[in-house]
This record gives structure tokens, sequence and C-alpha cells, in this order.
């Protein structure tokens, strides 16, 4: 991959985390966000031991302030060293979930908030510059209940339903200025997050797909590393599934 800067949002823990892991693998300077510092730094340190090149930098990413100042930061990072930001990672997300009549307003926001409003503007900021450079990449995380109907999840799956749109809408926009810009749908997955909101149900609802197995963070992260480096420089605008096959049947 070279050196290129990624930024990888909601990256201290699961589908993030693995995704800094590998595009620092790969050979990416890799900007670590989230809301938790001491684990942010432990990634960072992981990252360096293993002789990889990465930075934290602290964000909530609630509103569109927030996300100017991350993309900011994450920009000058990059520009220290002669760099430029390269790749940015749409992960951090909210997964409330419960009845529709019986989610607050506080929820709904909030979910709107982490999983629409921040990539749109962290987009809105870094996407530019990477126009202007001819070059960049953009993949968006996104859900297998953005596509199929999960009772529970309807305002998470809208949310996200929502950035599939705005996946197509950016390649459409920005695909001219060389910048490509998709999503990765990732299907029931081991991370801390599922594992506490779903419980059982993980395995579950992993059992109704062709593969029948849990996926690691580290698949995903294989299939977002894709979508970011140069072997995909002829795929934009697209939603990639990566369920096990659960859209199928």
């Amino acid at each position: 991959m070279g050196q290129k800067t990624a930024l990888i949002t909601g990256s201290t823990s699961g589908i993030g985390r693995a995704t800094a892991l590998k595009l620092a693998d790969d050979g990416a300077r890799v900007v670590v966000s989230g809301r938790d510092a001491e684990r942010g730094r432990e990634v960072v340190e992981q990252i360096r031991a293993a002789g990889g090149n990465a930075h934290f930098v602290r964000a909530d990413l609630r509103d569109a302030r927030s996300a100017a100042e991350l993309a900011a930061q994450a920009t000058a990072i990059a520009e220290e060293t002669g760099g430029s930001l390269d790749i940015l990672v749409n992960n951090a997300g909210i997964g409330a979930g419960g009845p529709t009549a019986g989610t607050e307003e506080a929820t709904f926001d909030a979910v709107l908030a982490t999983n629409l409003k921040a990539p749109f503007y962290l987009v809105a900021h870094i996407a530019p510059g990477m126009a202007a450079r001819g070059r960049g990449a953009i993949v968006n995380v996104s859900t297998l209940a953005a596509e199929r109907a999960l009772p529970g999840l309807a305002v998470y799956g809208a949310s996200k339903a929502a950035l599939d749109l705005l996946t197509r809408s950016w390649a459409a926009e920005f695909g001219p200025a060389g910048v490509r810009v998709n999503s990765v749908s990732p299907g029931p997955t081991r991370t801390p997050g599922a594992e506490a909101g779903l419980g059982e149900m993980l395995q579950h609802l992993a059992e109704q797909a062709p593969l029948g197995f849990v996926a690691d963070p580290e698949d995903i992260a294989a299939a977002i590393a894709f979508l970011a480096g140069d072997e995909a420089r002829f795929v934009t605008g697209t939603v990639l599934d990566v369920s096990g096959g659960r859209m199928v049947v």
C-alpha cells in the first residue's frame, strides 16, 4: 500500500481496531480514533511494537464540529511528514436496538449523529482534499440490518441504509476526481459490542447464512483493506456484502 495515511474512526476495539492493525501491517500510517484514550493508546502501542506508524486522536463524533476537528487533526498528522490523508474508514457507530414505540428521542438522535452525521461531515472536510490531489479511498462500514429488516433494529438499520445511499452519492460526486467510495456490510461479527448486545443471538443469526459461522473482526478488516487499497482501483459505489452469504437466503 505504500506510506499512505489512513483515518479509521471507532478504531479502539472490534472491527475498527482490526482494520487499523491490518492497514498498518499493509504499510499505512494509521490515525486511530475513538472515545477511550486508554484503549486508543493500546492500539497505537501494538502497531508501533510491530514496526508500524500510528497516532491516536480522541473524538466522540456526536456532531459536525467534532467531525471537523477530527478531520483537521488527522490531516495535520498526515502532513507532518509531507504526506496526505489518503484513506478514510467511517467505522464508528452506535448499535442501539429495541422496539420503535420505546425508543427515546435522545437515543434516536445519538444513533443518527454518530452513524450518519459524523461520516457526512468527515467526508465533507476530507474528500475535497482527496479530490484536489486526484486520489483517495473512503470506506463506510454498514450492516446487514441496512438491507434486511430485523425486528428491533429500525433506527440502527435506517441510519446505515442512509449511509449506503451516501456511499453511492459520494461515488458519483467525487469519482470524476479520482476518489473511490464504497461500503462494507458485515454480518454477525464477534466484537465486544455485538457480543454484549446480542449474546447467544449472534450465533443464531450466523447459522441462518450458508457459511454458518460468526465472523472475526479480521474477516471484515480484510474486506475494508481491499476496498481501501490500489487493488480495488476500479471499484466504487458498491456495498460489499461480508455476511457469510446471508443475503442469498
